[in-house]
């Protein structure tokens, strides 16, 4: 992607988690370099270590209390980008009662403590709360997504009725919904994918194949989105997924 060609978020603070790598650090990168004073978070905090030119801070996204801690220390915030998610590759019969506990509580309980912790100083002069979904949802079923689509799904419901809920305030919600990344938790998953498929090439080819457009997307791509989803140039848009996917669901 190309880079910023103006400043369009000079004066703004910009929240995002799971910023360590991945769409979370091309979303802070991207937020930075348009202006925004970016706060990034992480549970890994060595990531944000080269993270250079923002406020960095670990922070497990799955503690309400931690979760609680880190945003009172913002008096406002104009824009927060909720990254964090993990993928669970299996059917519902491969999935264990302790596996769709983490998949939900990695990417839906999470979501609800950040984002209900944001509210209060988003709320009183309005702004853009993004959350990064996927076209794994309630947009699309997927082989092998169960946990994974149920939890995703259940951050569509939330950002649009968060986005019903503040929309007297100003306060913008919509959701990013990525299709295939290539990213460090895709590269995860192609590993995991090739002990049961029998080799990497043929885990490569499962998720490329899903693709219409016959490339994987990019974090800076997924970043740009959610940019200008920041910006002034996006005030009527709230309660919307907007699908990032290369034509997966066309």
């Amino acid at each position: 992607m190309a880079e910023p060609k103006s400043k369009r978020l000079e004066g703004k603070i910009a929240v995002v988690t799971a910023a360590g790598l991945g769409i979370g650090r091309a979303v802070a990168e991207r937020m930075r370099d348009e202006g925004a004073q970016v706060f990034a978070s992480d549970l890994n905090p060595e990531p944000l270590k080269t993270l250079s030119g923002v406020e960095s801070a670990q922070l497990d996204a799955t503690d309400i209390e931690a979760v609680e801690a880190y945003f009172s220390q913002f008096d406002r915030i104009d824009t927060l980008v909720h990254c964090v998610g993990y993928v669970h590759q299996g059917t519902i019969e491969e999935c264990s009662p302790a596996d769709w506990q983490r998949s939900t509580s990695i990417t839906l309980d999470s979501a609800y403590n950040v984002l209900k912790a944001a509210v209060p100083s988003m709320k009183e002069h309005g702004g853009s709360l993004t959350t990064i979904a996927s076209v794994a949802s309630s947009l699309k079923g997927f082989p092998r997504r169960a946990a994974y689509g149920a939890a995703k799904g259940g951050v569509i419901g939330l950002t649009k009725a968060m986005a019903a809920d503040y929309l007297p305030n100003k306060l913008r919600c919509n959701a990013v919904c990525p299709g295939t990344v290539d990213s460090p938790s895709l590269r995860d998953r192609v590993q995991e994918l090739a002990e049961s498929m029998g080799s990497e090439e043929e885990a490569w080819k499962f998720f490329l194949d899903r693709q219409p457009s016959g490339r994987l997307g990019t974090p800076e791509e997924i970043a740009g989105i959610c940019a200008f989803l920041a910006t002034d140039d996006a005030s009527f848009i709230t309660g919307q997924c907007l699908q990032v996917d290369g034509g997966i669901t066309i």
